[in-house]
């Protein structure tokens, strides 16, 4: 009898111990349904994130290009992919992807009010960790642009934390970080952040450490030492011809909304000054000199006095 009764109890108990029963997943007709309620406009929103970002694609192509000197293909480019982007947005308002493709579009046709609200709402749905480095790196470029110095670091570095290596985004994005941190007086710190990305045994340099290395040296430069800003350009047109060193950084410093817009001077002049091109490096020297009260004017003055000795040398 005690057995006939233990049986059972065991029966049941061994039931208990069963994993509950799991529900089965709802038919796909189920889940387009929830899908179409949710996101009512979600394939052609898709559809069109496509079109512009193929757009965008072409409008990028014609910076290596010389069949658009004046800039206008590209901005048509552009123009389109933004107006594809803003009905999408209407469609999609806290779609992620098409608020950071609306606001990098919008950015690039200098409508920096419109690129900052796309992209400061996007970091608001998804959070500053979430959406993505292409979202928070340029947020953080145009804070820099703006003027907010501590909120450009503090996304530029949020961006150098998590976009990959390889990202076409991360030269750009660090040489913002570095110059917002020289803004706020942090030479140091953005020489650091510039030289632990740019190894100094490079067999190969990509588009992206091309530019990092190059603005390496221009922070050396400008923080007066000039022995190991030669040394990094040294290093570059070692392991470069000569016409790949100018092309791979021109391609990079293209890539620049720079902050402030006399930057791209001082950097140019660098440029042609490693490649001794002097009459384009003075030149380039006595424009960023000629900028204003900028805060590397009297190095690029030493530039400019230093060329002008090598030529009176020479000329005796």
């Amino acid at each position: 009898m005690r057995l006939a009764i233990f049986v059972p109890l065991a029966i049941a108990a061994a039931a208990d111990a069963r994993p509950p029963r799991r529900d089965p997943p709802p038919p796909a007709r189920d889940r387009d349904l929830w899908r179409d309620v949710v996101e009512p406009h979600a394939d052609e929103v898709r559809r069109i994130v496509y079109r512009a970002r193929s757009t965008i694609q072409q409008a990028d192509v014609s910076l290596t290009g010389d069949y658009d000197p004046s800039g206008e293909q590209r901005a048509k480019f552009y123009r389109d992919a933004y107006g594809m982007l803003r009905y999408a947005h209407r469609l999609a308002p806290e779609n992620v992807e098409v608020l950071f493709l609306l606001g990098a579009t919008a950015d690039e046709l200098g409508k920096t009010r419109q690129a900052r609200s796309a992209l400061e709402d996007a970091v608001r749905i998804a959070g500053a960790e979430r959406a993505g480095a292409d979202v928070t790196g340029r947020l953080g470029s145009i804070y820099l642009r703006l003027g907010r110095i501590d909120d450009a670091i503090r996304y530029l570095r949020i961006a150098q934390g998590t976009e990959l290596p390889a990202s076409a985004a991360i030269g750009r994005d660090a040489v913002m970080l570095a110059t917002a941190l020289a803004a706020r007086g942090d030479t140091n710190e953005a020489i650091d952040v510039l030289a632990n990305l740019a190894p100094p045994n490079v067999a190969y340099y990509t588009n992206e450490l091309a530019l990092i290395s190059f603005a390496l040296a221009v922070q050396y430069d400008r923080d007066d030492q000039r022995g190991a800003a030669i040394e990094v350009l040294d290093r570059m047109q070692s392991a470069m011809q000569p016409s790949q060193f100018a092309s791979q950084v021109q391609l990079g410093l293209t890539s620049i909304r720079w902050a402030p817009p006399e930057d791209r001077h001082y950097y140019q002049a660098l440029l042609y000054e490693a490649m001794g091109h002097y009459t384009e490096a003075r030149a380039e020297w006595a424009l960023y000199a000629a900028s204003g009260d900028l805060p590397y004017r009297a190095r690029a003055l030493d530039h400019v006095a230093a060329i002008d000795a090598a030529r009176r040398k020479a000329q005796r």
